[in-house]
């Protein structure tokens, strides 16, 4: 498939929400019509708050960009019901150019696999097996069918049964003797011409007389088939050509393989790349959530170059990037937090600017290339901007930032105090969600060095509500860190009224030691005039660490 996601980083705020649409508009205006944006996130009420504010749709919902089964698959199926003849299906194979195929119900559920090579085993067996050479598993309408012949006289025609095929070409006496032999009412005699023959397998009353050569039978031939309840079928081939015909009248379900392997679409490549490659099978039916055959994974499939391509927003650290990310092609960034320790096969379109929010950025990409802004998105990219930088009031904020803001108001014709006001009102998270998403609901992970540790904020108006919850904080805060192996996890709780931030740190005691700010309670500093995660945040963060590692 081919598509290029524009996308931020795992539990989005509002920037990153806000950049991914912006920048992915800004790419399909300069030429790049399958940029999409996307978010490997929840929004949170303020994201929805800002979406309906401005009519924009949430960007799509991507857990997992990593190759899955579903982007190499052939969504083409050749295919036969397990009532179609091996006749049919030889016939779709020789057409296809297809030397196996999945046998599906009318429900499309996978029954099994017919392959070319189990079908000629059928149709044509060993020498130590001729005995199975004269066999017909089939019904007379079947076989009438692969035939293209006619049934003239019909007893039961539907009924599948299991057959034995004569030739009527030896002399009168010895055929009544070979009549002997086998049970008449399972016979299929096939024979041309010859009224003698005829008769006398119609007078023995066997199951069927198949008369080839596309001859006309005798009246009273037919009328001596009724009476005995013969079967009478006329076929348009000679002899030979219609007795190795007959063997392909069988249903598929009793030739095909009934032991596959099959896989569900949206598993990813490379988990079911060893079990495929291993396997003896050459194709695997791959199965939707509800257990239908959406499509074929054949080995060669695996060869197959999946297109998804990735424009990072708001970040550029692969521990923050959607899950995958790794797996396929990065093309572009478009950040300005701190450069990580990310690498590309190839070079790629890196800008990283040191302003408050990456709406700003994605704000000048449309101003710089004189490129149209439409006025929803203006809004969002407005919304963006005061969301990351508290409406300039950030020590993150530049003077770009400001230049930026002034243009975004005139085209969106909203004011930005106010708007910051009512967005910062939509919603508490400290309010509406439990301790646990609370603390990840805006939150990142980081490596310095051999240690990774992971910050989460959380942006509200006033403390009242973090003192009624502290404890359940700190105890949820304890458990995150614990479940993701951190060195410690951090939330800053910043009230955006008074420009100040209660810290919460849980794990390593060396680490938490090496605070200094004023202590209010274990695991709770307070940080006046800090507001900003990347800027002010964690560089202090990154200094405990290494004042740590030198005291230790």
């Amino acid at each position: 498939m081919s598509e290029i996601l524009v996308i931020g980083h795992r539990n989005p705020d509002t920037d990153a929400i806000c950049s991914a649409v912006g920048y992915a508009e800004f790419k399909r205006r300069t030429g790049m019509p399958e940029a999409v944006a996307a978010r490997c996130g929840d929004t949170n009420d303020r994201i929805d708050f800002v979406l309906n504010t401005f009519g924009v749709p949430a960007p799509k919902f991507v857990a997992d960009v990593s190759p899955k089964v579903r982007d190499v698959m052939q969504t083409r199926i050749m295919s036969v019901t397990p009532d179609a003849t091996a006749a049919d299906a030889l016939g779709l194979m020789d057409e296809r150019g297809i030397r196996i195929m999945p046998v599906l119900d009318a429900s499309r559920r996978c029954c099994g696999l017919l392959s070319l090579f189990k079908l000629s085993k059928f149709l044509f067996p060993t020498a130590n097996r001729l005995v199975d050479s004269r066999r017909v598993l089939s019904s007379l309408t079947n076989l009438a069918r692969t035939l293209n012949g006619e049934i003239i006289v019909a007893q039961k025609p539907d009924d599948e049964e299991d057959l034995t095929l004569m030739i009527g070409a030896m002399s009168l006496e010895s055929f009544a003797q070979r009549l002997d032999t086998f049970d008449r009412e399972k016979l299929i005699i096939v024979v041309g011409d010859r009224w003698d023959i005829q008769n006398l397998a119609i007078r023995e009353g066997v199951r069927a007389l198949v008369v080839t050569g596309g001859l006309t039978v005798e009246a009273k031939t037919l009328d001596a088939a009724k009476k005995k309840n013969v079967s009478l079928i006329m076929s348009p081939h000679d002899t030979a050509t219609t007795a190795s015909l007959c063997r392909a009248a069988v249903a598929v379900r009793h030739v095909l393989n009934e032991e596959f392997v099959c896989f569900r679409e949206h598993a990813p490549l490379a988990a079911v790349r060893e079990e495929a490659t291993s396997s003896g099978h050459q194709i695997f039916p791959v199965l939707d959530q509800e257990g239908q055959t959406v499509g074929i994974l054949s080995k060669t499939d695996f060869l197959k170059t999946v297109t998804r391509k990735l424009i990072l927003v708001d970040h550029n650290e692969l521990s923050q990037a959607v899950q995958g990310a790794d797996e396929v092609e990065i093309i572009e960034i478009i950040d300005h937090h701190r450069i990580g320790a990310l690498t590309t096969h190839q070079p790629i379109l890196f800008r990283n600017e040191p302003v408050g929010s990456t709406s700003t950025i994605v704000a000048d990409c449309f101003f710089r290339h004189d490129v149209e802004l439409p006025k929803p998105i203006a809004g969002l990219l407005l919304a963006g901007l005061v969301s990351d930088t508290l409406n300039l009031s950030s020590p993150t904020t530049t003077a770009r930032d400001a230049e930026i803001l002034k243009k975004l108001e005139k085209i969106a014709e909203v004011n930005a105090r106010e708007f910051t006001e009512k967005l910062f009102a939509s919603g508490s998270l400290l309010t509406l969600k439990t301790a646990p998403k609370a603390i990840t609901t805006d939150c990142k992970e980081y490596t310095e060095g051999r240690e990774t540790f992971s910050v989460a904020q959380i942006e509200e108006i006033g403390f009242d509500q973090f003192w009624k919850r502290k404890d359940e904080l700190l105890e949820a805060l304890a458990k995150y860190c614990d479940r993701g192996k951190y060195q410690f996890s951090a939330l800053l709780v910043t009230d955006v009224t008074t420009q100040n931030s209660l810290l919460l740190v849980a794990g390593d005691e060396n680490f938490v030691s090496q605070i200094d700010y004023p202590k209010l309670e274990p695991g709770i500093f307070e940080l006046r005039e800090v507001v900003s995660r990347k800027k002010q945040l964690l560089p202090y963060l990154t200094h405990c660490l290494k004042r740590m590692r030198a005291e230790g």
